[in-house]
């Protein structure tokens, strides 16, 4: 079953907004075993709204459009619409009772422009907004499904959650798509691809979906399969974990920070950093795991070489030789924090960060850890 969003304003084009509703959407979908093909991103005007709604109708059978209802004359869709199904507004007693208590409760005055959310296209199926006053709206025209919904997050997903999801699975008799989501790390993309590409192909060939989701440090490895082929998933994911085993950390959506937080505790052991290009960031990633305490001891930041010489004693003829970006200073500071803090393991990191500062020898990017 395919899908396509359409999702409509200026500030999503101009970057004002990041459009997050897309991925979010398209994960609900595939959870119910719709899959969305493309994200058309359009302008609040009337003719790239036909074209978009014309276009979409070609490739999917279920076309899905965010934004444009809101109560200003810039939005537009309902009109729009009212035009492509060749229907008309007609004003919906249910919804304008819901808006009017809900002025009312918030004690504020319902204004004209608010009274007009509640006319709604004749031809709609209405779906009702909890969370707002701008109502969703349900169209069937020649076998397909259009759906139109606020652009904001918190209304779009309660709508999406409540009622789209379900009736679109109840009509399409749509098959949910089973997930394994591996975690890993210390290996990039391209490498690992190369290191599983047998296990890939054979994977492939029954039938079974592998997507690589990279990130700095980490790749992800989402397999996916029919809801008929669950015990088929779970042998391709056991033999993963044989194929690669020093590499995988976890599943699903496991934090990292989380994992090596665990395995100090299992071990007994103490963390602490010391910290230069990084600015704290890998403290404050640690820190960020709830119980840490139990392991973290703490951390210096020490940007300036003075104060890795009086934080961590690194001597200034080491910093004089080597300069701070070096192996010998890096060391010396994970010695230094490790003694600061009576830690059983420290992290050290200094480089150059950027946007100047480099040199031949040490370009902009150089890191020691």
């Amino acid at each position: 079953m395919r899908a396509e969003l359409i999702s409509i304003g200026d500030e999503l084009l101009l970057g004002q907004t990041v459009n997050t509703n897309a991925s979010w959407i398209g994960e609900q979908l595939a959870k119910i075993g719709v899959r969305l093909y493309q994200v058309s991103t359009i302008t609040d005007e009337a003719d790239h709204i036909l074209n978009a709604l014309d276009e979409a109708a070609t490739r999917a059978e279920i076309i899905l459009l965010t934004g444009g209802l809101g109560p200003t004359k810039d939005d537009i869709t309902k009109e729009v619409l009212c035009s492509y199904f060749n229907t008309e507004l007609e004003m919906n007693e249910e919804v304008l009772a819901w808006i009017v208590e809900a002025f009312s409760k918030l004690g504020l005055q319902k204004l004209d422009v608010n009274r007009q959310q509640a006319a709604l296209p004749k031809a709609a199926r209405v779906i009702r907004n909890y969370m707002g006053t701008a109502s969703g709206m349900w169209f069937e025209k020649e076998g397909k499904v259009f759906i139109s919904m606020p652009g904001v997050p918190y209304e779009m997903k309660a709508m999406m959650k409540n009622e789209i999801l379900p009736a679109l699975q109840e009509k399409f008799n749509t098959s949910a798509l089973q997930y394994s989501t591996i975690l890993t790390q210390g290996m990039g993309e391209s490498f690992l691809a190369e290191r599983i590409k047998d296990w890939e192909d054979r994977l492939r060939a029954e039938g079974l979906g592998l997507a690589y989701l990279p990130s700095p440090g980490i790749v992800k490895l989402r397999v996916s399969a029919p809801a008929e082929h669950e015990n088929l998933l779970a042998g391709y994911i056991e033999e993963l974990y044989q194929l690669i085993p020093e590499l995988i950390y976890g599943e699903g959506t496991v934090k990292l920070e989380k994992v090596i937080g665990e395995l100090l505790l299992k071990a007994g052991s103490t963390l602490a950093t010391a910290e230069s290009c990084t600015g704290g960031a890998i403290s404050s990633s640690i820190t960020s795991v709830l119980g840490s305490s139990a392991y973290f001891k703490g951390a210096i930041v020490s940007y300036s070489n003075t104060a890795k010489t009086a934080e961590l004693g690194v001597s200034k003829e080491l910093l004089k030789e080597y300069g701070a970006v070096s192996e010998a200073v890096a060391l010396q500071m994970a010695k230094g924090a490790a003694q600061a803090f009576q830690s059983d393991y420290a992290i050290s990191t200094t480089g150059i960060a950027g946007s100047d500062g480099g040199t031949e020898e040490k370009p902009v990017g150089t890191v020691w850890i």
